[in-house]
């Protein structure tokens, strides 16, 4: 059972999960890095997908429509995101259009439904801010309420986490559907600043059955399908994720949180 994977530090389009990945049925996530003035044409499939500036600036082509030089950050820490959402079987391409590195994370959940393709601006993302004392973090919804009518399963967005503190959490899961959770997988893909940062994510069930506990370094994602999950971040280091949620129950959001720190939601 694998659920830890690596961005390799390389240009062009890598498959990160992909369908070797035996733990989740709907979610896979591949990473594109663009030199200046570079183009890459794919196509979705059965996937319906979100291309999301992590860095840089992009011209996006879909169906006939463009979107020229989008994107107002260098990195995940200066600035709020740009995404695109592709409905499946679609031609795209992308082209790098700011002169320098493009780097987008390409976040798929299967779907049977096809949209119109879209695009989320900065100004367009939903800011939270979660949790208390060593558990504080800034929450930004790309693709959330906004997508109610116009995509079929995906949830995304990212998370910033607190030097030395903890996100998601209080623990919570998503593995199964019953009057207090909805069934949905997740993929968690990570940078830290500085980039010599770690973390640890918790992976794990009640009874045991997993049990698992990863060194988190920038550039790795993590296949979520069963369980806790706490991420937490070194001493010293800013934590970031991009994650999004997928399942066969619609797009609801009822995670559960672990009974015995859910004391830790009182005011």
């Amino acid at each position: 059972m694998k659920l830890l994977y690596h961005v390799e530090e390389k240009s062009g389009y890598q498959s990160v999960i992909d369908e070797s990945c035996d733990v989740l049925e709907y979610n896979r996530f591949d990473f594109l890095r663009l030199g200046r003035g570079e183009t890459w044409r794919g196509e979705t499939g059965d996937y319906e997908t979100v291309l999301v500036i992590l860095g840089g600036k992009a011209t996006f082509t879909v169906e006939g429509l463009t979107w020229d030089r989008v994107g107002q950050r260098e990195n995940v820490f200066s600035g709020k995101a740009t995404a695109l959402y592709v409905p499946i079987r679609t031609a795209f391409s992308v082209t790098e259009a700011g002169g320098g590195t493009l780097q987008i994370g390409v976040c798929k959940v299967k779907a049977e439904q096809k949209f119109k393709p879209f695009l989320v601006e900065p100004e367009e993302i939903v800011v939270h801010h979660r949790g208390k004392e060593t558990w504080k973090r800034e929450v930004h919804d790309i693709i959330a309420d906004n997508g109610e009518g116009r995509v079929q399963r995906i949830v995304l967005g990212e998370t910033y986490g607190e030097p030395g503190g903890w996100s998601s959490y209080p623990p919570h899961k998503h593995d199964e559907n019953n009057e207090t959770e909805v069934k949905m997988e997740e993929i968690y893909y990570f940078q830290m600043e500085p980039q010599q940062g770690f973390g640890v994510q918790l992976v794990y069930t009640e009874d045991g059955e997993v049990n698992e506990s990863f060194i988190i370094r920038h550039g790795d994602a993590v296949a979520l399908h069963k369980g806790y999950h706490p991420v937490a971040a070194a001493g010293g280091y800013k934590i970031y994720y991009l994650w999004f949620l997928g399942g066969g129950d619609g797009r609801r959001l009822k995670p559960f949180d672990q009974p015995a720190h859910k004391w830790l939601l009182q005011d």
